[in-house]
């Protein structure tokens, strides 16, 4: 099967090749599901693929995602002789009463492990870390950043707990055998996540990213400024600058439809307030904030105007600032940006 879908994928990247309007490919991103699975060999062939139907840039970023468990030291040696040269790896905690509650697949020492032998092979690297778990103290979650920082790793994507329906986290905590997750625990691990990292030396440039100088996500980076992507495979989404697109998400079905050189895709287009909106909520999430210019320019002065008077309360409240035309978060307002940004979208079509 696995064989039989790889196929698919190289089939797809030159089916959809006229998608990006001729784009140069600055970053190719593994992600979703397990792309550990795929050799090095797979992923020379489906890099290949793109490098057949699209002008890449000399020395794009090539990420692989990665769980500790799928990082033996055979695995990482083959992937550092494949095109990959950077490592998203997604340890969590390195607390295993954490990865327990949170029923990740790997365990405490796995973590640490992947992460010694990882950092022999490869620069680029980053660590998921998850803050505001039930039952982790301020002192853990301290130790949980210095124990990434030890290991010299240059970026680090931390995210608060969310607890998702009709997982067995959601069942133990309506049951009442552990605490629901504390709003106010994790401001707080936030804000000692940003104190420390920024200690270190590290740029906070995205809400949820913290890259040491040139080691930015330059995928990530790409999403937040509205660039075009291709997603290829299941469940993958798109963005052409006008159009969301997104594949079915069975396997069998993908497999199915490419063989029969048909598209398993749906299409949404945007409309200049949807534009607007995603706007507003990527570009307040970054050190780049929402331009005025900008917004001016792709959506008109009407919602110039709209942006003015709805940051009003925020910039009083010193949660918002301008900055030569830009609107960004201050520090104070950093954790509460998504709640601010939705306070921001426009709600009826112009």
């Amino acid at each position: 099967m696995k064989e039989e879908l790889v196929s698919c994928l190289v089939k797809e990247i030159a089916l959809r090749k006229e998608e990006l309007n001729h784009e140069i490919i600055e970053t190719i991103y593994f992600g979703g599901g397990t792309p550990s699975l795929l050799s090095a060999n797979e992923i020379s062939i489906l890099v290949d693929a793109v490098y057949s139907n699209h002008t890449v840039v000399e020395h794009p970023e090539v990420t692989l995602e990665a769980n500790p468990d799928d990082l033996s030291e055979e695995k990482i040696i083959e992937l550092s002789k494949s095109p990959v040269n950077r490592l998203s790896i997604g340890v969590q905690s390195f607390f295993e009463k954490d990865l327990t509650l949170m029923n990740r697949a790997h365990n405490a020492a796995e973590a640490h492990q992947s992460l010694s032998i990882a950092v022999r092979y490869f620069d680029n690297i980053s660590v998921d870390l998850i803050y505001g778990i039930p039952g982790l103290t301020n002192e853990e979650w301290q130790k949980n950043i210095q124990t990434v920082l030890d290991f010299k790793i240059p970026h680090i994507s931390s995210y608060a707990l969310t607890v998702e329906p009709k997982t067995a986290l959601e069942a133990l905590i309506k049951k009442g055998k552990i605490a629901n997750v504390d709003d106010d625990l994790a401001a707080k691990q936030f804000a000692i996540l940003t104190s420390v990292l920024e200690k270190a030396n590290f740029v906070h440039y995205e809400l949820s990213n913290f890259g040491k100088k040139h080691f930015f996500s330059q995928n990530n980076t790409a999403y937040w400024l509205g660039k075009s992507y291709l997603g290829i495979g299941p469940s993958a989404h798109s963005f052409d600058g006008k159009q969301r697109s997104w594949n079915v998400r069975n396997n069998t079905k993908y497999v199915k439809e490419i063989q029969q050189n048909k598209l398993p895709i749906e299409r949404e287009t945007l409309t200049k307030t949807d534009g607007y909106n995603e706007y507003i909520m990527t570009g307040l999430r970054t050190i780049w904030g929402v331009s005025l210019e900008k917004i001016n320019t792709d959506f008109g002065s009407r919602y110039v105007t709209y942006l003015k008077n709805e940051s009003e309360k925020y910039l009083q409240q010193k949660l918002l600032c301008f900055e030569d035309g830009v609107l960004k978060t201050t520090k104070k307002g950093r954790f509460l940006v998504d709640g601010i940004a939705s306070q921001l979208f426009m709600l009826n079509e112009f």
